[in-house]
C-alpha cells in the first residue's frame, strides 16, 4: 500500500492523519452498505509533507506566519500570498506523480473529476473548517488533475483559511493537507441534508437543502434553495424556491452557470419518494458516525453531464450518490433520554446569571446539593445544569404558576415556555415522573416564613439571620480543618443539610422584600401612573452584602491613590508575587492590608460563583486591579459614603414625594398607609435578598479549600499530574480516586476536551429531549424601529458610551460609560459603582444585575438577546430602562 496515494476502499476514520477529515469520511461512506459514493483516492498528507519539505523559503515564511494575529489582515494576505505561489511552483516528485497517474488510469484517465482538499483540522467533530480550502470540478486529463491538486495544496494558506486557524488555535505547522480526487457526477439537483433541524436543532426532523444542477450554486449562494422538513418517515414541511440559475459541467471541462426554463423554476427540485429516500440514507448515516450529519448528496444520470439530454430523458433510474459527510459542530448536545417521553429542560445556569460551561466537579457538587433540596436531580447538558419541569407543565393549573413565576427571572424564558405551552400534541406526551422542582411543601414553609416577616416587619429579623449564618460558617470552618481523606466527604455530605437549613431559613425574609417590590410597582402604577416606583425606594437599603462590596472597594481606591508606586505596579502586576512585591513599595504594606481586609470579606467571590472550580478572588487578588484603577480614575476620595448618602436621600424624597400625592387621591389616607408599610417592609428585608447567595459561596470557599488539600496529596503521590485535575471528575469519582488513590488519566484528558468544546457553546433557556431549542423571539412592535428589545429593571433613560465586557478583570470603565455583557453576577458588583447604564442578555426583575442596578439607581435593561454581538464597542447607544429597549444612536 502506497502512503502516497490511497483508494477509499483502503480508508478508515483511523487514516484521519494520512487523508484528513473529507477523505476519512468519504473511506467510512464508502463502507456503509446501500450507500452510494463516486469511486476516488487520496492523494494523502505524507505527500504533502514532502512537498512543503523541499524549500527552506516556507520555513520562513511559516515563521512569520505564527506571529501574526487575525487582525493584521494586510499582513496575512501578503504573506499568504507568497507561500501559495512558493507550493504551486514546487514539482512533484516522479514516484508519487506515478501513483497519481496509476490511480487515474484504473478509474478512467479520459473521465471527469473534482479536486479537493482535505485538510487534517477538517469537518471534525470539534471544527467543521468548512470551505476554508479549495475545490475544482470537473477537471479533465491527467496533467490538469495534477496542476489542481497543487494548486489544493496552496489552498492550505487561502486568507480565509489562515485567519479561520489563527481564531481557533491551530498551529499552522501541525495542520496537514491531503487531496480528494474524485469521479465527478453531472446531477439533475443536489443538495445538503441535515440529519437534524439546523434552525430548531431537533434531532428527529430532517432537513433537505435541493437546487438544480450542481450543489456548489447553493452552497455559494447563487440561487435559494427548495428546504423540506422529514420526520419519521414524513414530509412534514415544504418550501419550494424559484431557482432561476443552475451551474452545470461544461463538456471540455469546468462549470458554468444557466438560466433554467421558466416553467422548471417553480417546481420541486425532488419528488416526495425522493425525499423520502434521503431521509433514509440520511438516518442510516447517522447512525453510522453516532452523531448528526452535514450531508452532500446529489441525483445522477452516470453516464451524462447534461440533465436535459436524451440518457436522461431516456428513462434511466438516476441514482443518489453521497458525495460527502461530516458532523454538525454547531449543534447543542441533546439530553439523554430512556422512557420515550418528551421532556421539557429549563436552563438553570440562565436563573443564575452563569451562562458559562462547568467543569465536572463545579456541575456535580451542585446536583448533589440541589439534589438534597429538591429532592429531584438537575441534569447536565453541554455543562450547564437544566431543571426537568416536565410534570409541572403537564398540568394546567401548575404550569400557568411557573410561566407566572419565571418572569422575574427571564423574560426570555418565559416566551419560550409559552411556545412550548402551545403545542398541544407535543405537551400530551410529556413525561409525568417527579421532576426537579420545588416541592409543595417547600413554598408552603417559604409562604408561613414570609407571611409571619411580613407582620413583624422588623429589620432585627436580618440582623439576628446574619449573625447566625456567620456562626454557622466559623462553626463549619473550624470543624472541617480536622477531617481529610474519606472523613471528608462524610463531613460535606452531612454540612449540606446544616447549609439547606440555614439558607432556608432567611427565605422569608428574601420573599417578603420581593413581595413589597412587586406590590409597590403594582400600585404605584394603578394609582400614580409611575412605573418601577420601588427602583429609587430600594436605592442604599441596609445589609445589601453585595452592594455593599461594590462600595467598600472605593475605600481601597482611596487607600491605593495615595501611593504613586503602586499605581505604576498596578499596570503589570504579577499573580504569583503580588503581595510580595507591594511589600517591597512605599505605601505597599497599607495597601496590602486594605486589600486583605477586603478579601477576607468578600474573597471568596468570582464570576460564576456557584461553581466551586472557579478561580476566587482569595486565588487571584489581581482581578480586582482593573476596577480599583477605574475607580481612583472616576472618583474622588470619600466616594463610598458620599454615593450611598445620595442614593438614601434620593430614597428618602422619594417616599415623601409618593405618599403626598396618595393623600391627594380618593381614599388616599388609607393609601398611603398601606404604601408606607410597604416602603418600610422593602427597606427592611430587600436588602437580605443577596445574602443566601453570599452564604452559599462562603461554603464553597471553605469546602474548595478542603479538595484542594485532598488534590495536592493527590499530586504528591503521583495519582494525578496537576491539583486543577480534580476539577475534571465528578464529585463521587472524586471521592473514590481520594480513597483508592487510583484514577483513569484518560478521563480527564477526555473531560478537558469536552470542556473546551462546551465553552464554545451557546446555552439554550429552554431544550427539549428531542434536542430542540425553543424560540423565545420578542414582539418588538411597542418600540422604536431599529431598536433592540429587552426587560425594564431599572428605570430612567440614560446615554453613553457602549463598553462591551465579556469579563470582568477586562472592564476599563470610564465615567458615563454604559456596561454591555453577557450577564452580571455578584463578582461583577464592584463595576457598577462606574457606570451610568447597564445591558445584559440574561436576566429577569430580581436577578443580580436588576436588583444592584435599581439600588444605585441605574437605567437597566435584561434579556436583550444578543446584545453583545449586536452592539459594538464605544458606540454610542440610549437605554430606555422604564420602557425596555435600546438604540444605538
Amino acid at each position: 500500500m502506497s502512503s502516497y496515494v490511497l483508494g477509499f476502499q483502503e480508508i478508515d476514520k483511523t487514516k484521519l492523519m494520512m487523508v484528513g477529515g473529507k477523505g476519512a469520511n468519504l473511506g467510512e461512506l464508502s463502507r456503509i452498505e446501500g450507500i452510494q459514493v463516486p469511486e476516488g483516492f487520496c492523494v494523502t498528507t505524507e505527500a504533502y509533507k514532502r512537498i512543503i519539505g523541499q524549500t527552506s523559503e516556507l520555513n520562513e515564511l511559516l515563521d512569520q506566519l505564527s506571529l501574526l494575529k487575525a487582525v493584521d489582515r494586510e499582513k496575512i494576505s501578503a504573506t499568504s500570498g507568497q507561500i501559495r505561489r512558493v507550493i504551486e511552483g514546487i514539482a512533484i516528485p516522479m514516484d508519487i506523480h506515478d501513483e497519481i497517474s496509476r490511480r487515474l488510469a484504473e478509474l478512467g484517465e479520459k473521465e471527469a473529476y473534482a479536486v479537493r482538499s482535505s485538510a487534517t483540522a477538517e469537518d471534525l467533530p470539534t471544527a467543521s473548517f468548512a470551505g476554508q480550502q479549495d475545490t475544482y470540478l470537473n477537471i479533465i486529463g491527467r496533467d490538469a488533475i495534477l496542476h489542481h491538486i497543487s494548486k489544493c495544496w496552496a489552498s492550505l494558506f487561502t486568507d480565509r483559511a489562515v485567519t479561520y486557524r489563527i481564531q481557533n488555535g491551530f498551529d499552522h505547522r501541525k495542520v496537514y493537507l491531503s487531496v480528494v480526487v474524485q469521479r465527478m457526477v453531472f446531477p439533475q439537483a443536489s443538495g445538503i441534508l441535515f440529519t437534524a433541524d439546523p434552525v430548531t436543532s431537533n434531532r428527529k426532523v430532517l432537513s433537505i437543502d435541493a437546487s438544480f444542477g450542481l450543489g456548489e450554486a447553493l452552497v455559494s449562494g447563487l440561487v435559494n434553495a427548495d428546504i423540506y422538513k422529514v420526520k419519521a418517515g414524513e414530509i412534514v414541511d415544504k418550501k419550494i424556491s424559484t431557482k432561476k440559475l443552475a451551474i452545470y459541467s461544461v463538456e471540455k471541462g469546468g462549470t458554468e452557470a444557466r438560466e433554467i426554463e421558466s416553467e422548471r423554476q417553480n417546481s420541486q427540485a425532488l419528488t416526495d419518494e425522493q425525499i423520502l429516500q434521503l431521509e433514509r440514507m440520511g438516518r442510516k448515516i447517522e447512525a453510522y458516525f453516532g452523531r448528526p450529519q452535514d450531508i452532500e448528496w446529489c441525483i445522477h444520470w452516470r453516464h451524462s453531464a447534461d440533465p436535459d439530454s436524451q440518457v436522461a430523458k431516456g428513462g434511466v433510474a438516476p441514482v443518489i450518490f453521497i458525495v460527502q459527510s461530516r458532523p454538525i459542530t454547531t449543534l447543542y448536545p441533546a439530553p439523554e433520554v430512556e422512557d420515550g417521553k418528551n421532556h421539557v429542560y429549563f436552563s438553570f445556569a440562565h436563573r443564575q446569571m452563569m451562562t458559562e460551561a462547568m467543569k465536572p466537579l463545579g456541575y456535580s457538587f451542585f446536583q448533589e446539593f440541589f439534589k438534597l433540596i429538591s429532592g429531584s436531580p438537575m441534569i447536565e447538558i453541554g455543562g450547564r445544569l437544566y431543571i426537568d419541569a416536565s410534570r409541572e407543565l403537564s398540568t394546567p393549573i401548575i404550569s400557568k404558576a411557573l410561566v407566572k413565576g419565571v418572569d422575574s427571572v427571564d423574560v426570555l424564558m418565559q416566551k419560550a415556555i409559552y411556545n412550548i405551552l402551545k403545542r398541544k400534541d407535543f405537551i400530551k406526551g410529556l413525561s409525568r415522573e417527579k421532576s426537579s422542582m420545588m416541592g409543595v411543601s417547600v413554598w408552603l414553609r417559604w409562604g408561613i416564613d414570609t407571611l409571619k416577616t411580613y407582620l413583624k416587619n422588623d429589620h432585627a429579623i436580618v440582623t439576628n439571620l446574619i449573625a447566625h449564618d456567620e456562626m454557622v460558617m466559623r462553626g463549619l470552618e473550624q470543624r472541617i480543618a480536622k477531617v481529610s481523606g474519606n472523613e471528608l466527604f462524610d463531613f460535606i455530605f452531612t454540612s449540606f443539610e446544616e447549609l439547606k437549613n440555614t439558607v432556608f431559613a432567611g427565605y422569608g425574609a428574601v420573599f417578603a422584600g420581593a413581595f413589597a417590590t412587586s406590590w409597590i410597582n403594582k400600585n404605584m402604577q394603578k394609582w400614580l401612573g409611575e412605573k418601577n416606583a420601588a427602583d429609587t425606594l430600594a436605592q442604599s437599603v441596609p445589609d445589601n452584602v453585595t452592594s455593599e462590596m461594590g462600595l467598600e472597594l472605593l475605600d481601597v481606591a482611596d487607600v491605593v491613590r495615595k501611593y504613586p508606586a503602586v499605581i505604576e505596579y498596578f499596570q503589570h502586576a504579577n499573580d504569583e508575587t503580588f503581595f510580595e512585591d507591594l511589600a517591597k513599595l512605599e505605601g505597599g504594606k497599607v495597601v496590602s492590608d486594605s486589600i486583605r481586609a477586603y478579601l477576607k470579606k468578600y474573597g471568596m467571590r468570582c464570576s460564576a460563583e456557584i461553581d466551586i472550580t472557579r478561580t476566587r478572588w482569595n486565588e487571584r487578588p489581581t482581578i480586582l486591579i482593573p476596577m480599583i484603577l477605574s475607580n481612583i480614575k472616576t472618583f474622588g476620595p470619600g466616594a463610598h459614603s458620599m454615593k450611598f448618602e445620595q442614593g438614601l436621600q434620593q430614597a428618602r424624597q422619594k417616599e415623601q414625594d409618593i405618599l403626598k400625592r396618595l393623600e391627594q387621591l380618593p381614599g388616599g389616607q388609607s393609601k398611603a398607609k398601606k404604601t408606607k408599610k410597604m416602603i418600610s417592609v422593602l427597606r427592611n428585608f430587600a436588602g437580605f435578598r443577596e445574602y443566601n447567595k453570599y452564604l452559599i459561596v462562603c461554603y464553597l470557599w471553605i469546602l474548595k479549600q478542603a479538595l484542594l488539600k485532598e488534590a495536592d496529596k493527590l499530586v504528591q503521590q503521583g495519582v494525578i499530574r496537576d491539583r486543577e485535575d480534580i476539577y475534571y471528575l465528578t464529585f463521587a469519582e472524586l471521592r473514590e480516586t481520594v480513597r483508592t488513590n487510583r484514577v483513569d488519566s484518560n478521563i480527564i484528558a477526555k473531560r478537558k476536551e469536552d470542556y473546551e468544546i462546551f465553552e464554545k457553546l451557546t446555552p439554550p433557556r429552554v431544550i427539549t429531549s428531542e434536542g430542540e431549542i425553543i424560540s423565545s423571539a420578542y414582539d418588538t412592535e411597542n418600540i422604536p424601529k431599529g431598536a433592540l428589545a429587552g426587560v425594564a429593571v431599572s428605570s430612567g433613560i440614560i446615554e453613553g458610551r457602549a463598553r462591551v465586557i465579556l469579563k470582568m478583570e477586562d472592564a476599563n470603565i470610564e465615567e458615563g460609560d454604559i456596561l454591555v455583557t453577557t450577564f452580571t453576577d455578584p463578582s461583577w458588583t464592584p463595576v457598577f459603582v462606574s457606570i451610568k447604564g447597564l445591558v445584559t442578555e440574561v436576566g429577569g426583575m430580581m436577578t443580580h444585575g436588576a436588583v444592584v442596578a435599581r439600588e444605585y439607581g441605574l437605567p437597566a435593561v435584561v434579556s436583550v438577546e444578543n446584545a453583545t454581538k449586536l452592539i459594538k464597542d464605544g458606540q454610542r447607544i440610549r437605554v430606555n430602562g422604564t420602557e425596555g429597549y435600546v438604540e444605538i444612536l
